[in-house]
């Protein structure tokens, strides 16, 4: 498909329409908004306990983390277990987090290792629900309008990164001057009151993880069909979301773009509370509107991001945004004014929004059925892993050569990364591609335990000699398909007393995987197969015999 074809039709008001996306889209949005109160609350601490850039960075890697690690296990699960049930375990335990922190802030117990550490918690539980909820919300919608349901979810997402932080400054400016601190740059005389400003907002952020959890209760995501196969073990799952993205050329190219401009581009979110506290002279409430700021360019984008993209085309966007997002970050380096910078970071929100929504969707209408949490969970670790990542790293080189040279040498990265293009193009994967042809079930002599293996499989072909390159050509896109949905091994080999005989040899760990291989492929899958049955001879058919390992 090509690049013009990938845009979204369908409005983002036509998703809303159905009551079941539009009180998840509320519930989400208000989730969002606590998640980012408490985000801004204890990055904001850390500057004004310890004055430190690199502990404040810190803040976004104990946020963004565990999406690292945890990402591609919780999409194995979303895509074998009950999605409720983990996503509410998942609230259940963020919404006892977030008391604690709360409560030890407002005791004036908390220091930079407890804030960090509860922060990370909740963190591990947002990274654990997360590809379950989007694989919930993905399922409500028709696929053709499942683009701008993404479009929304992301509007909602990034109105909260512009609510959340300005809501917590406020509160936190508010609690702070009640118990007898100011808001003005830290200063340690007002870090026991900044406690306390903190305490108010982190109980005001548990209200949005309950009504999440409410959410979840009331629209319940949709079972997961009945099979007849062996359950996906959790190890197995996981290499197997591995391998599909690696073999699939669509997931993995949306997948390598997404960790290179997530990795740059994290210089700028994980060094603005250091931007505003030390370049600008900002307290908190002037930390909140500069992520305010950020959050409404992202907004803006939303609203017009299916129209542009459909104008311009995927790559066009990205590269647009792309020296947008570069020139915001040399703003903020460079200049000691407010005004300039403020206006940067809108253009850098709506930058941000419309690249990340553009490989999320991108992503997601790239993968069937049967892995597509995990294919979600994928781009949530390419974007969020590298995002943590990079955030320790521009928190050390800004500790290191200051804040300036780390956010110009970020803008050079960001600029460098759109030649990826080139090597990684951006598509929409068909619809073939995605939808999961009928299985049938396999008739053996004396079929094996699911345990049992490994498992080799010979497809023979006896071709018209003449045709052998085209054959040949043809074969070979089979290779992909093979490895992406089990496969460890795969060749084709040429019989040396038969130049017509042809065999497709490849093999899988456990007769399970083999089962689950089968039922994974997809119409387009079928489609390479028939393919082949046009340079058989006369009156062949194509064989397939199953081998079993015993030593």
């Amino acid at each position: 498909m090509t690049d013009s074809t990938a845009a979204p039709h369908p409005s983002i008001w036509r998703t809303l329409r159905h009551p079941a996306f539009r009180g998840l889209w509320w519930a989400s949005g208000l989730y969002f908004i606590a998640n980012a109160m408490h985000t801004m609350a204890a990055a904001w601490m850390m500057v004004e306990l310890s004055g430190s850039s690199f502990l404040a960075a810190l803040v976004q890697t104990a946020v963004f983390l565990p999406m690292f690690m945890l990402a591609l296990p919780s999409g194995v699960l979303a895509d074998t277990t009950d999605r409720q049930r983990l996503i509410l375990s998942a609230l259940a335990v963020q919404a006892l987090a977030v008391l604690l922190l709360a409560g030890l802030l407002l005791a004036g117990w908390a220091g930079p290792a407890s804030i960090l550490a509860l922060t990370f918690v909740a963190g591990c539980c947002t990274a654990v629900l997360s590809p379950a909820w989007n694989s919930a919300v993905g399922e409500i919608l028709p696929r053709d309008e499942l683009p701008q349901a993404i479009v929304a979810m992301s509007i909602a997402y990034n109105a909260a990164r512009a609510l959340g932080p300005t809501i917590a400054g406020a509160v936190y400016g508010l609690a702070k001057a009640w118990a007898g601190g100011d808001d003005a740059p830290p200063a340690p005389a007002a870090a026991t009151a900044g406690l306390v400003g903190g305490g108010a907002v982190m109980a005001l952020a548990l209200a949005g993880t309950l009504v999440l959890a409410w959410a979840m209760l009331r629209w319940p995501p949709r079972p997961h069909p009945p099979s007849r196969l062996p359950p996906e073990r959790l190890w197995g799952g996981t290499l197997a979301g591995l391998r599909y993205s690696w073999h699939s050329e669509v997931i993995l190219a949306q997948l390598v773009r997404t960790a290179a401009y997530g990795a740059a581009g994290s210089a700028l979110w994980a060094l603005l509370p250091a931007i505003g506290a030390q370049r600008l002279g900002l307290g908190a409430a002037g930390y909140g509107l500069l992520m305010g700021c950020l959050g409404t360019g992202a907004v803006g984008a939303g609203l017009v991001l299916g129209r542009v993209r459909q104008q311009l085309g995927m790559e066009r966007l990205v590269a647009l945004a792309g020296v947008v997002f570069a020139a915001a970050m040399l703003i903020a380096a460079l200049s000691r004014w407010a005004l300039p910078v403020y206006l940067a970071l809108v253009l850098a929100g709506a930058a941000w929004m419309s690249v990340m929504s553009t490989f999320n969707t991108a992503t997601q209408t790239s993968a069937p059925a049967w892995v597509r949490a995990r294919a979600t969970a994928m781009h949530v670790l390419s974007a969020l892993g590298s995002f943590a990542l990079g955030a320790a790293f521009w928190g050390a080189v800004a500790g290191m050569l200051g804040l300036p040279a780390a956010l110009c040498i970020a803008a050079a990265l960001m600029l460098a990364g759109l030649l990826l293009a080139r090597r990684f193009p951006l598509r929409i994967g068909a619809a073939t591609e995605v939808t999961q042809a009928p299985f049938t079930d396999l008739l053996v002599a004396d079929e094996p335990d699911p345990e049992a293996g490994p498992v080799a499989v010979e497809v023979i072909y006896r071709i018209r000699e003449a045709e052998a390159e085209a054959f040949l050509a043809a074969a070979q896109q089979l290779r992909a398909p093979r490895h992406r949905d089990g496969a460890t091994f795969w060749r084709l080999y040429r019989d040396l007393d038969d130049r017509s005989r042809y065999v497709e040899r490849f093999i899988v760990q456990r007769w399970a995987d083999y089962l689950h291989q089968r039922a994974r492929a997809t119409l387009a899958d079928q489609a390479l197969e028939e393919d082949l049955r046009r340079f058989l001879a006369d009156g062949q058919e194509v064989e397939m015999r199953h081998y079993l390992a015993e030593r």
